[in-house]
């Protein structure tokens, strides 16, 4: 019996395949986003130097969300952690998906980070 990988190994060996050539910069950080089933994590990165920027998630306290595991949830997480990110000065950003297909939450994510400010 032939049996297929699972979804999560697929993933992990894209994203390995687009880390191998997307960095941040200090002058142009990586937007990370992770997808759990209950929540959504973004970061603002600099490779370079090893230093998460801003960070925001739906177990952020401020958020206050009744569920963090749909599309509104993740556009406030976008909305968030763009807003942070411009406060330490970023504007321009590389933004890495994870491995997750650019659909749904991340797609979401990403249109409201874009909509906050943040250009990429």
């Amino acid at each position: 019996m032939i049996t297929k990988p699972d979804k999560n190994a697929v993933r992990k060996k894209r994203h390995a395949r687009v880390r191998s050539k997307l960095s941040g910069t200090a002058t142009r950080p990586r937007l990370n986003v992770y997808r759990s089933n209950q929540h959504i994590y973004a970061q603002v990165i600099d490779d370079l130097n090893s230093v998460t920027i801003a960070s925001a998630s739906t177990l952020d306290k401020e958020l206050s969300l009744e569920s963090s595991a749909n599309m509104d949830s993740a556009v406030k997480v976008g909305e968030l952690v763009a807003k942070r990110a411009q406060e330490k000065g970023v504007k321009t950003v590389v933004f890495d998906r994870g491995g997750y297909l650019y659909h749904g939450r991340i797609k979401a994510l990403a249109d409201a980070a874009r909509e906050a400010g943040l250009e990429f």
